[in-house]
């Protein structure tokens, strides 16, 4: 079942070549990130090009329950009256995260340092999810978690009432971890120090600096420290949200496998953290080139161009590549699956624990479509069958998440017979124009309910 309604099966054939421009959603993480800062400040944050999709909206919703004052313009466009460092009050209700762990995990971080108690919930899938990797380094701030077994919510978390900064090493890499030790740092005296070994996605510390928080990064042989200085007055700001980056990667990837495809996808962000599916894309012989590179709000942007590129090849994906493109792994391997023998993909075990389990998901689905997949804890490797001999066929499970679902139906745009999935209702999360933009570019999608 979607996790927002009844399930709604889809299916996607072969069709013509897919042309156009692809004006994907706002950035998911900077959204998200956005309004939980906006209601951290005083004064009014204006919001242009937010993603309106169901997990950033669930955010939105969290920081009104929280006091901001949180206002819909139309369009992309949004305002956020915030209540300072530590002016949060304490919410009536449960919040509900719908499906967002990055939703969920950065909420929990900005509200673990006020004295609150708030409830988390969310669907089924977000649910199931392991929180401990955010309460435990909480707990060191002082606060308190009270939830079901294994550490998953529903969960009661019980703000510091006088809170002490931390110094957290990451043991895994974990763009949501770090943030929401970050996030809570900012309501503690004194400085926050967060220690990864391996660079994530870092929209929380480019966001914090705009904001004016006084924030630093420094690489050392334990890896990236960052340092913060809490209780800051954040200054409010305007933001212009750019282009998903894991949003472009599905028009991205059904233009390199559909023949005679030229997509341009513009404004997407390319923050080094984020872009690693397109230098993995390059590496395989995609015909995928930036146009009009630029620096809009702090962040690196170009206009994407991808091409129809029958000859790609399998690689070896560097493990030490995976934080920056953790969530396209489930895409790469459909394109992995038109390239000419093994794509590897190792230090991948964060896909384990996503909305599903990832590898797991798009193993069973891609060998039902006549594809090789082999897997272990960390790692899979998918055998491409190269351009014109993927057979398809098959009913994939979406497993309640939206980048299986959406990789699925991209697999059956070039794949001999149709591919369905049982549920496409999970993709509204982060990708809520997917149907219609893609179908504007000529793929033939389908719900079987119309």
């Amino acid at each position: 079942m979607s996790s927002h309604g009844a399930p709604i099966p889809m299916t996607s054939r072969a069709c013509g070549a897919l042309t156009g421009t692809a004006q994907v959603p706002g950035d998911k993480s900077i959204s998200h990130r956005s309004l939980i800062l906006g209601a951290m400040c005083v004064g009014e944050t204006t919001i242009t090009g937010l993603l309106e999709g169901q997990d950033v909206l669930d955010t939105a919703r969290a920081m009104r329950a929280f006091g901001a004052e949180v206002t819909d313009h139309g369009g992309g466009r949004w305002s956020v009256h915030g209540v300072g460092v530590g002016g949060f009050a304490e919410p009536d209700q449960v919040i509900d995260c719908g499906n967002s762990g990055t939703g969920v995990r950065l909420i929990m971080g900005c509200m673990a340092t006020s004295p609150i108690s708030v409830t988390f919930t969310g669907d089924a899938s977000l649910n199931g999810r392991p929180m401990a990797r955010v309460t435990d380094p909480l707990a060191l701030f002082g606060a308190q978690s009270v939830g079901r077994a294994g550490g998953r919510l529903p969960m009661t978390i019980v703000g510091a009432a006088d809170p002490v900064p931390v110094r957290y090493v990451v043991p895994v890499p974990s763009a949501q971890v770090k943030s929401a030790v970050l996030l809570a740092g900012l309501n503690a005296p004194g400085k926050t120090v967060v220690i990864e070994a391996e660079a994530t996605r870092d929209h929380t510390e480019r966001m914090l600096a705009s904001f004016g928080a006084e924030i630093t990064t420094e690489v050392t042989d334990e890896g990236r420290v960052i340092t913060l200085t809490g209780q800051p007055e954040l200054k409010a700001q305007h933001i212009d949200v750019p282009r998903d980056p894991s949003s472009a990667a599905f028009p991205v990837c059904a233009a390199l496998i559909v023949p005679g495809s030229d997509v341009l996808v513009p404004n997407i962000g390319l923050n080094p953290t984020r872009a690693g599916l397109f230098t993995t894309l390059r590496e395989m012989g995609a015909d995928l080139s930036y146009e009009n590179e630029r620096i809009e709000g702090g962040e690196p942007v170009a206009d994407l161009r991808a091409r129809f590129s029958p000859d790609l090849k399998g690689i070896e994906v560097p493990a030490e590549r995976a934080a920056s493109m953790i969530d396209e792994y489930p895409v790469l391997s459909v394109v992995a699956a038109f390239a000419s023998g093994k794509t590897h993909m190792p230090g991948v075990k964060e896909l384990r624990v996503k909305e599903s389990d990832r590898i797991d998901a798009m193993k069973v689905g891609l060998e039902a479509n006549g594809i090789t997949v082999e897997d272990g804890p960390d790692w899979w490797t998918v055998t491409g069958l190269g351009h014109g001999n993927v057979p398809g066929g098959a009913t994939c499970a979406s497993h309640l998440d939206h980048r299986i679902a959406m990789s699925f139906l991209v697999l059956g745009m070039a794949t001999e017979q149709p591919v369905s999935v049982d549920d496409g209702g999970p993709i509204a999360t982060s990708f809520p124009i997917f149907e219609p933009l893609m179908g504007g570019l000529g793929a033939a999608i389908t719900r079987s309910d119309v």
